[in-house]
């Protein structure tokens, strides 16, 4: 196995470097959700049943728009590695373009949200609440769309400590707001589950205004052009799509399999729906910093591919890959060891005593998240990397072949067909993280990604 430096391009300190503020920033969003879900379940069991389908339905449609315009970093990227810092600026506003359009999309889903929910066939119980918090995210959506496009701008440059303050902040606020507006604190009217929606759209507002506060800073427009590069450019908006649209689309995928996995487990009974929600959202502790690392791995592979140095990007992939290894073998022997630590937090307030029914389920499938964490990590670091190259289309595709043969479709048959119970319904879904994590293994050592490139004038072959 070849050895990796500490320092030096390609070297653990680089990426770490360039990681560090990303994971934080990932973590920052895990607390968010927590937070958020924490107040909920001290709420009512029928809130925390009802919002994270609901809250993954809406970023299961918002993703498609969101991964295409956050793929403003790959195109930043590989301009700042090629010297064309001046296209930098141009392309985020293609971005941004990108990410009205969203939103608009979006707001179309407002007046469906109660036939979806009915659709879906949930309890009664939860059935209003998933139909409110998911109409007023869907309203919301420009926020953290826009958002996603002019982060781009900063992390694409390895410029990384700015997005984690912002993102900080905006956790900060979105808590704030879950405090005053669920449980009514303050004067305050007690909103519940329309409370912490809306402290969630205060959050994604409050987080585009500094980002736009930042974005024109007036030595950016010299060197990146970010004033001067409003106009719409259609091919540059035309590569954007072509390759960022893919990228949405696999984001899309990955969510809305997560959500209809969520959702057929619904139909086994809202005890398993809960316990369900509760370790998802706990997993999200350890996926989302190694979504982190895999956001420094895109930024390093489009860099250095920019400057034509794909052997030091495949350095900074295996750098990466190590690192998540170790940091996922601490996580797992977490859940094995002290699921009852993780799940403690959730079993206070309001429903404390219904709660404490799924707590034995809870923590079993905590073991279940400690079986297929490291495919995860697999499947996280490598995608990064194609994705850093350009090699979004097969990225996309992959994911829609896996997800639908070995995890939509075996769910759907296991608990429609055979009446089987969570358990079964979590071993699928063990398996499809595997197939996930060895497929996008394969096809980074197929090496094809080393000649692709998104930007103008240096593509050395490949797409």
């Amino acid at each position: 196995m070849k050895k990796i430096p500490w320092k030096g391009p390609g070297g653990y300190r680089e990426l770490v470097n360039l990681s560090v503020p990303l994971i934080i920033t990932t973590a920052s969003w895990s607390i968010q959700q927590f937070v958020d879900r924490m107040f909920l379940s001290w709420y009512s069991a029928e809130a925390i049943a009802a919002v994270v389908p609901a809250g993954m339905l809406n970023f299961t449609i918002m993703s498609i728009f969101m991964g295409t315009c956050s793929y403003t970093t790959t195109f930043v990227a590989q301009y700042h590695g090629a010297g064309n810092n001046h296209r930098a600026g141009r392309a985020v506003w293609q971005g941004i373009y990108f990410s009205i359009a969203g939103a608009f999309v979006l707001l179309l889903f407002v007046p469906f949200s109660g036939p979806i929910f009915q659709l879906v066939g949930h309890d009664a119980s939860i059935m209003e609440y998933e139909s409110e918090y998911f109409s007023i995210l869907c309203a919301g959506s420009w926020g953290p769309l826009a958002s996603s496009a002019i982060a781009g701008f900063f992390s694409g440059r390895g410029v990384t400590w700015p997005v984690l303050w912002v993102n900080f902040t905006g956790m900060i606020i979105n808590i704030i707001f879950d405090y005053l507006l669920i449980f009514g604190n303050l004067g305050l009217p007690a909103l519940g589950v329309r409370g912490a929606a809306i402290a969630t759209v205060i959050a994604g507002f409050s987080v585009l205004l500094i980002y736009l506060v930042m974005f024109f800073y007036p030595p950016h427009e010299r060197a990146f052009c970010v004033r001067s590069g409003w106009r719409p450019e259609k091919r540059l908006l035309t590569r954007l799509i072509r390759f960022g649209f893919p990228a949405g689309l696999q984001f899309f995928l990955e969510m809305s399999t997560f959500t209809l996995f969520i959702l057929i487990l619904g139909r086994i009974g809202i005890m398993e729906l809960a316990a369900s929600n509760i370790v998802f959202n706990i997993n999200s502790i350890s996926f989302m910093p190694i979504l982190g690392l895999g956001m420094g791995i895109t930024i390093l592979t489009g860099q250095y591919l920019g400057k034509n140095l794909p052997g030091t990007a495949e350095q900074s992939v295996h750098a990466g890959f190590r690192m998540s290894f170790v940091y996922m073998i601490i996580t797992g022997l977490i859940y094995i060891l002290l699921p009852w630590l993780l799940v403690e937090p959730f079993m206070r307030g309001a429903d404390a005593e219904r709660l404490n029914e799924i707590r034995g389920m809870a923590e079993a499938l905590l073991r279940f998240v400690a079986l297929y964490s490291f495919f995860d990590a697999m499947s996280i670091i490598f995608s990064s990397a194609l994705k850093g190259a350009g090699d979004t289309l097969f990225v996309m595709k992959g994911v829609l072949f896996v997800a639908v043969f070995s995890l939509v479709i075996p769910t759907w048959a296991a608990v429609f067909y055979f009446e089987a119970g969570i358990y079964a319904c979590w071993w699928i879904l063990s398996l499809y993280a595997f197939l996930l994590g060895v497929m996008f293994y394969l096809r980074f050592r197929n090496g094809k990604w080393k000649g692709m490139r998104v930007i103008e004038g240096i593509r050395t072959g490949g797409m």
